[in-house]
């Protein structure tokens, strides 16, 4: 058995709240690098100088939502997060079970044709399954229609998704990123897109200051569930064009590519193609990166911390190996790092001497 397969999060390595109610600030943070097999332990206020110039950090843009609703299903009082929205205006949605913490515990989705009273007079109809899923949760996301504009709804009377594992709500602004930008049609995320969130504008202007560029994307994420640990469902994407110039000019300097998040890695790997050329794009992208299918524009990443049995983890063995990150989660258990979008984070970058190499043989 891999140390991945067996690595257990102990439940007091759960941050509970956010840096800045534990610490000096949002940037308070531990920052664990890997390269290659060596990992090292620092503060993230000292990111600037782990990178050097002419690197490109791709960030996600994606504002978070104020997604999560309080409604009644019958007689029953119910949360509804809602996820994503479709072409056609629906919305895709997961119900939970108020469990009296303020928190919630996930539930089956449906049933088809359910109506779910909403504040201020607003009601959303369950209408069919997203996809069909096994498991405690099967079927979890639904597509509904809603009586009233989303946005406007989550503006009056919405609140931050968050899980049992934190303490107690928290102002949406704590779920923002330095990186987020307003959507022109109030589109945005469900879920923070976190690594981002230790960065100030203090760090952006220091690294700037040392010639690490930024590239923006945008991808927006929908409802994970901590539960269910599935594979993302297709979102909404876009990578503008003078991002793909930056990154193609970076790349042909010399320049790591470094995602922040695994959502920027998506959207990212999602613009390129099989000649690892990254071009404009913009849709709805259904891609999830393993290790068999490999990276193909990126060189490193920034990430949380992220439990066994997450997806996410498939990708970051996809940038990293997973010799290599087994032995910086068994670090990171050791030194005794925190999870979760409000705790530490990990800096993946390619072993020096070895620039590049990862990423073309994993394109092939």
């Amino acid at each position: 058995m891999s140390v991945l397969e067996a690595l257990r999060v102990p439940e007091e390595l759960s941050a509970r709240v956010p840096a800045e109610e534990r610490g000096a600030g949002r940037d308070d943070v531990r920052l664990m690098v890997s390269r290659g097999p060596a990992v090292s332990h620092h503060a993230f206020r000292e990111l600037p100088a782990l990178l050097r110039a002419g690197d490109v950090l791709v960030v996600n843009t994606s504002p978070t939502l104020a997604a999560a609703v309080t409604g009644r299903l019958g007689g029953d009082a119910v949360v509804v997060h809602f996820s994503t929205r479709g072409d056609d205006g629906r919305w895709s949605v997961e119900l939970r079970d108020p469990d009296g913490r303020g928190s919630t515990r996930p539930r089956p989705g449906g049933p088809a044709g359910g109506v779910v009273r909403l504040p201020g007079g607003a009601h959303l109809v369950l209408e069919e399954p997203l996809v069909a899923s096994a498991g405690p949760v099967a079927g979890r996301l639904w597509w509904a229609s809603v009586s009233v504009g989303v946005p406007g709804l989550l503006a009056g009377y919405g609140r931050p998704i968050r899980y049992g594992y934190t303490e107690r709500d928290q102002p949406l602004s704590a779920y923002q990123t330095v990186f987020a930008r307003p959507s022109r049609d109030g589109a945005g995320s469900a879920e923070m897109p976190s690594a981002a969130r230790p960065f100030t504008a203090g760090t952006v202007a220091e690294l700037v200051s040392r010639g690490v560029q930024f590239a923006p994307v945008r991808l927006h994420t929908g409802v994970a569930s901590a539960e269910a640990h599935e594979p993302p469902y297709p979102e909404r994407f876009e990578v503008p064009a003078a991002t793909a110039w930056l990154v193609g000019a970076a790349r042909a300097g010399g320049g790591r590519i470094v995602a922040v998040g695994t959502t920027a890695v998506r959207a990212l790997e999602s613009a390129t193609g099989a000649d690892g050329v990254v071009r404009a794009a913009e849709g709805w992208t259904d891609l999830v990166v393993t290790p068999r299918r490999g990276v193909r524009a990126v060189d490193g990443l920034l990430t949380g911390l992220h439990e066994p049995e997450a997806s996410h983890l498939l990708m970051l063995e996809a940038v990293a190996g997973r010799e290599a990150l087994g032995r910086a989660y068994a670090e990171a258990l050791r030194r005794r790092y925190l999870w979760h979008e409000f705790g530490d984070v990990h800096l993946i970058l390619p072993q020096e001497g070895v620039h590049g190499e990862h990423r073309l043989c994993n394109s092939r």
